[in-house]
């Protein structure tokens, strides 16, 4: 399941009803730790660190399968760079009957881009720069793609201390077919304490604070900013 951006104002209803009412919670720890507050004060958290989802979601069908009520945590939305996907593998593969529901929750683009204004208000994509998982080549192939599409484009996680190449490629295919001087939105821990959110140009990308809590928006060729707002106009007539 999605708890959406990090603050509870922003998971549905039915995401919290869920976590209120599981026997055990797994996710990774920082995803634990913003919404420790509405977990059951006797249920079990089983928590851990980035790279171990597959062993994560191994537990989680296995306390399934022994008829607890689990909740696997995102953030964002479980189908969107999630667990869902490992989840429905896993449990095929150990051949369970248990019923898995997917509960969908609010992803960055939505929340940064609300933050912004209006940026993916026509066609976009979103695009990961993480290449733990998926080949650098096959990232830079992608953006190399949509960047001659003149659709607005979402980068998540873009940056990191030890992993700063993938930003800079991504940077240097866009410009190459996107106006310099295009519209972008950069923020940094959507929804959650400390959130800081900032517009720019493109052509100023790599010299901001871009760290792996941050998610960029590049707006296309319609992207206006309209007071201190990204608007992305759509292409409605404003006179009769």
């Amino acid at each position: 399941m999605g708890i959406g951006p990090g603050n509870l104002e922003h998971m549905t209803t039915k995401a919290r009803k869920a976590i209120e009412e599981a026997s055990i919670v797994v996710g990774y720890g920082t995803y634990i730790k913003l919404i420790q507050d509405i977990v059951r004060k006797d249920a079990e958290i089983i928590s851990g660190t980035m790279g171990k989802e597959v062993e994560r979601a191994k537990i989680a069908v296995k306390k399934a399968n022994e008829n607890h009520t689990v909740v696997m945590v995102s953030s964002g939305d479980p189908g969107v760079y999630g667990m869902a996907g490992i989840i429905l593998e896993v449990a095929d593969q150990e051949k369970t009957q248990v019923p898995i529901e997917i509960i969908p929750g609010i992803t960055a683009a939505s929340s940064a881009s609300a933050i912004l204004g209006a940026p993916l208000i026509s066609d976009f994509a979103v695009i990961s720069l993480s290449d733990l998982l998926t080949p650098l080549e096959k990232i830079e192939k992608r953006l190399e793609l949509v960047s001659q599409t003149d659709m607005s484009i979402v980068l998540y996680n873009p940056q990191s201390q030890g992993r700063i190449e993938p930003l800079i490629k991504a940077y240097e295919i866009m410009i190459k077919y996107i106006n310099p001087d295009t519209p972008i939105g950069i923020v940094r821990q959507v929804g959650r304490e400390g959130q800081q959110s900032k517009i720019t140009s493109l052509k100023n990308l790599l010299n901001e604070e871009i760290d792996m809590v941050t998610t960029i928006v590049i707006g296309n060729s319609s992207t206006k900013i309209i007071n201190n707002k990204m608007v992305t106009k759509r292409g409605y007539s404003l006179t009769d």
